[in-house]
């Protein structure tokens, strides 16, 4: 590897070893188990997976450097001159599913790529970001949120937080529904403008703030009573989730496209959901408000 890609693997090693830090804290019960894996064609990684916790019922964070020849078709779609390639990537990806259907589920993704092919321009980018996916939304914790998201743009230029955040609406948008899979954050790809350390230095940010973000919100709604009505609400709302990853996500078809584990993979699809055909809350009712969040709005 580039001592470029050098540098992005030792931050995103300690992301998740901070990251997972933070959340046992927060849970309180449950720790961490770590698979180490390799793969065939180069790279491998590590992942970590925390079940049946005071407050999560399934959180994985995940580390991966992954290696090789040809660049995946969701890797080129953006850049085909590069088509037949060879890549380095690495990142770190985590999807929380708590408990509590008031505590939100959240996900977050930082990695950094590099491609090259003989008579091409060897390439570099970074990509991540954050949202959030309540089903009994509170204003406070979107405005929290999207505060600390814009807060930690506001060094790298006027135009970073509408920007990503626009980009987060309109690509957690599950068309077929015609929603968006939750309240935004984040989402940048393709980043190579202003440098390396530039680059850098915003992923960075980005992996920080979420934690930021993030464990405030758990925090002030982890011990809200619920009952079965809202579990269901829950679990029903989840299906949209797995809509989501296996329709439309670029990293989880990346993984698959690549060869990667698939375990690791699809450790981001929660432990329990239910599909109901033609499901309908009742007019009026806390189920039935969620879908006035599941829109683009500015909170901040």
């Amino acid at each position: 590897m580039s001592e470029q890609a050098d540098r992005a693997e030792t931050f995103l090693r300690a992301l998740q070893d901070r990251i997972c830090a933070e959340l046992e804290r927060l849970d309180g019960s449950a720790r961490f188990v770590e698979d180490a894996w390799t793969r065939a064609a180069g790279g491998g990684g590590r992942t970590r997976v925390l079940r049946d916790g005071a407050l999560f019922e399934q959180a994985g964070v995940n580390f991966s450097r992954v290696s090789g020849a040809p660049l995946p078709p969701s890797a080129t779609a953006h850049r085909p001159e590069l088509a037949g390639g060879s890549f380095v990537a690495t990142g770190v990806s985590l999807v929380l599913h708590p408990k509590n259907p008031y505590v939100p589920t959240t996900h977050a993704n930082v990695r950094y790529f590099e491609a090259s092919k003989e008579g091409v321009a060897p390439a570099w980018w970074f990509g991540g970001g954050f949202d959030l996916t309540p089903f009994y939304p509170f204003d406070e914790d979107v405005v929290h949120w999207h505060t600390v998201a814009r807060d930690l743009c506001a060094p790298f230029g006027a135009d970073a937080y509408p920007r990503y955040k626009q980009w987060c609406d309109e690509y957690f948008h599950l068309r077929h529904r015609g929603e968006t899979r939750g309240v935004g954050g984040l989402f940048y790809d393709d980043l190579n403008v202003g440098g390396f350390e530039r680059c850098l230095d915003f992923t960075r940010a980005v992996g920080q703030g979420f934690l930021d973000a993030y464990l405030p919100i758990a925090a002030r709604r982890r011990d809200t009573p619920y009952g079965e009505r809202e579990r269901e609400f829950q679990l029903y709302r989840r299906g949209r989730y797995v809509e989501f990853n296996l329709v439309y996500d670029r990293g989880t078809l990346f993984g698959l496209q690549s060869g990667g584990r698939t375990e690791s993979i699809l450790m981001s699809l929660p432990p329990r959901v239910r599909f109901e055909y033609a499901y309908q809350p009742e007019p009026g009712s806390a189920e039935a408000r969620l879908a006035d969040y599941l829109k683009p709005r500015d909170w901040v």
